[in-house]
């Protein structure tokens, strides 16, 4: 592994372990004190906030993926190259799982701590408002779809320049603030593979549908996109991926 891909996939993994340990941490350590007040609305803000400082931080590094989904949808595009994908996703994946392991022993430091779903994503039973395997995948594919109309979009040629970061960050909480009650909202495979090793038994078993419908609403938008923006160029000043790959 040359100099460029080991500073692009320590970029992607450091991205990931923010976006998990920060959305999922406040989901289990703050949200879980009512007094707070932080609520679906505190924990939907901490995913996007945690996007939106990465992609500033790390962005011009890797592209700011943070996520398989995005990684494939960029793929689709014709924004992500061949070479990048594959560590790309790995780099990501083990992040989420080091700082669901983190947040696993941080949590559990507290006498009593019962780990429970541990901020996982579930369908059916595991569901926050029991919604059923078909309403799951819906959302969780229309969902990712659309983060990666916003994500292409607002890096095109013609967006407003340097400001790409702010549309991806709070779409990501718009998300959360739709899907939370139906999924506890992925959007993002490595996000729930960290937590469901974690939370284990049903979590895991569960867990192929979030990364079948992310992966599958992604690849539709990047398809959909590399078509709509033909005659458009990636900004190079943004984040999410600095060139069109042929």
């Amino acid at each position: 592994m040359n100099d460029d891909m080991t500073r692009r996939v320590v970029a992607e993994f450091f991205g990931t372990f923010w976006l998990v340990f920060g959305g999922c941490g406040s989901a289990l350590l703050s949200a879980a004190f009512p007094e707070l007040g932080i609520g679906f609305l505190g924990v939907a803000f901490a995913f996007g906030l945690t996007v939106l400082s990465m992609a500033y931080a790390v962005g011009h590094i890797s592209g700011g993926h943070f996520n398989p989904a995005v990684t494939l949808g960029l793929w689709a595009a014709g924004r992500s190259a061949n070479v990048h994908v594959l560590p790309y996703i790995v780099a990501q994946t083990l992040g989420a799982i080091a700082a669901a392991a983190t947040l696993y022993v941080i949590f559990t430091g507290k006498a009593g701590a019962e780990v429970g779903g541990f901020a996982s994503n579930g369908y059916g039973a595991l569901s926050p408002g029991k919604y059923s395997l078909e309403a799951s995948f819906l959302i969780e594919a229309l969902t990712t779809f659309f983060f990666l109309f916003i994500i292409i979009g607002t890096t095109s040629k013609g967006a407003a320049t340097g400001f790409a970061g702010i549309p991806i960050g709070l779409a990501l909480v718009l998300i959360h603030l739709i899907s939370i009650p139906v999924t506890n909202t992925s959007v993002n495979p490595a996000r729930s593979t960290g937590p469901a090793i974690i939370a284990g038994g049903q979590y895991l078993g569960q867990l192929w549908l979030f990364w079948l419908a992310p992966i599958l609403g992604a690849l539709v938008a990047g398809a959909l996109t590399r078509w709509l923006h033909a005659d458009t160029k990636i900004d190079t000043t943004t984040v999410v991926e600095e060139r069109r790959v042929p």
